[in-house]
């Protein structure tokens, strides 16, 4: 439903900062200009959207998606990850900087990825760096550049043209941060506790959960926040699959320690009894633990100890993931890791959400307001309040569908939530005032980090 600017979004169900409530938003020249009581904003009839009883939320940030372009663009490519990130109510992704050749370690290879992404984006893109061995005198040209921080590896990466760091590696790249105030993001593995756990090829799911210990998770975040402490760092931990680890962040932080976290939808709404033998779509590192760990997180997530939720959408070809119903082997060792979940994510929580008894207020939190703070777009994204761009979602928390991987947007027909029933659709998706027509013409813009943050861009 295009609209024109200046217009009006009327909605009983507005999710605010201060909570849920009926009110009209007044956009002009792609911003909130107003946020005013339901039904007091008078314009013409072709300048209202009036969505009745289905809400309106702030678009999410999605600041974890592997875009994989250029170089692996029959994985994934920008078109198609924005083009489904718009269709499940993202406005605003950050793409990760490996899995694409170049990846995202020097100036160049950021040059490379912008110019590709060009004229492609459904929605709002940034950047990550990426933190590799040897390339500390590239971080600071990189953090002047605009890239919302840098990403690093404590075990191996899956791809060789981003090899992991070891703790001399760790220990420079968190100092070079600290001095010039950039966000470390980790996957914190521990490569010898992977190493030691039993590796055992085949299609039991089990097998393969046995190879990716929660004890990898916990080595590995022991040694990074022990790291963060002397250098001064500030790291996010990525992806959390595992609640053992949260003990260790709460001590940090009463330590003065700087760490926030994250997890993500496949963790919290899918788990290890339920994967199928040889269902090798829900391969992921860190894997899908068991129920009960899935209920930690879930405490975890109410009690605030994550910052954001976010997808970790790392596709690839269906030939990779070594499915059966494509010829596959079913083996899970042996099968690509990553979770295709990007257009899913608000309805896989929402699902999840309600029938634990959170709100909307509870998603928009952990899935918008939460990872626009970690990366420093407080103010203009994740938010439906003056100022802010006008990104925002008809979401109808009733609606039911069936998921349909043939159907989705991502570039290959693979996702673990194939055949599920999910509550919660997606109507329409504005971003900056403009309803994303997905069918149409691409109009989303490239960020760079805020330069009021430390060491932002002049």
């Amino acid at each position: 439903m295009p609209i024109s600017q200046p217009a009006v979004i009327r909605s009983r169900r507005a999710v605010l900062p201060e909570g849920e409530r009926p009110a009209d938003v007044l956009i002009r020249d792609g911003r909130i200009e107003q946020v005013a009581a339901h039904g007091s904003l008078v314009v013409g009839d072709s300048d209202l959207v009036d969505l009745g009883d289905t809400a309106l939320l702030p678009g999410l940030v999605d600041t974890h998606v592997h875009v994989n372009e250029p170089g692996r663009t029959e994985w994934e490519g920008f078109a198609t990850a924005t083009r489904a990130a718009a269709a499940g109510g993202v406005t605003t992704i950050i793409d990760m900087p490996l899995n694409s050749v170049p990846p995202t370690t020097t100036v160049a290879g950021l040059d490379v990825k912008r110019k590709t992404a060009e004229g492609q984006a459904w929605v709002d893109l940034g950047f990550w760096g990426g933190a590799v061995p040897g390339n500390v005198p590239d971080l600071e040209p990189l953090h002047r550049a605009g890239v919302f921080g840098f990403k690093s590896f404590l075990a191996p990466s899956g791809v060789d043209e981003f090899p992991h760091v070891e703790a001399a590696d760790l220990e420079a790249a968190l100092a070079e941060q600290a001095r010039i105030g950039a966000l470390a993001i980790i996957h914190a593995e521990d490569p010898a506790v992977l190493a030691a756990a039993p590796q055992q090829p085949g299609v039991h799911y089990r097998d393969f959960l046995a190879s990716r210990p929660a004890g990898a998770e916990t080595a590995a975040v022991a040694h990074l926040l022990d790291t963060a402490r002397r250098t001064g760092a500030r790291v996010h931990i990525l992806h959390v699959s595992s609640a053992a680890v949260l003990p260790l962040l709460r001590r940090a932080r009463e330590a003065g320690v700087r760490v926030t976290a994250e997890t993500c939808p496949h963790y919290l709404t899918l788990a290890a009894e339920q994967v199928p033998d040889g269902d090798t779509a829900f391969k992921c590192c860190p894997p899908i633990r068991d129920e009960a760990n899935r209920d930690a997180l879930w405490q975890a997530l109410a009690d605030g100890e994550f910052t954001a939720v976010v997808s970790d959408h790392s596709p690839s070809t269906p030939d990779l993931k070594l499915l059966p119903e494509f010829g596959g082997s079913g083996d899970f060792a042996a099968a690509w890791g990553g979770i295709a979940s990007l257009q899913l994510g608000l309805p896989a929580i929402w699902t999840e959400a309600r029938r634990r008894g959170h709100t909307l207020a509870d998603v928009v939190r952990w899935m918008s307001a939460g990872p626009a703070e970690l990366v420093g777009l407080t103010g203009t994204k994740g938010a439906i309040a003056a100022g802010c761009d006008a990104d925002l979602v008809a979401f109808d928390p009733d609606g039911e569908f069936a998921v349909h991987a043939g159907e989705l947007h991502h570039r290959n027909p693979v996702t673990p939530y194939a055949g599920r029933t999910l509550s919660g659709a997606v109507r329409t998706t504005w971003l900056r005032g403009r309803a994303v027509d997905t069918g149409a013409e691409p109009f989303g813009r490239q960020l760079l980090r805020p330069a009021d943050q430390p060491g932002g861009p002049a």
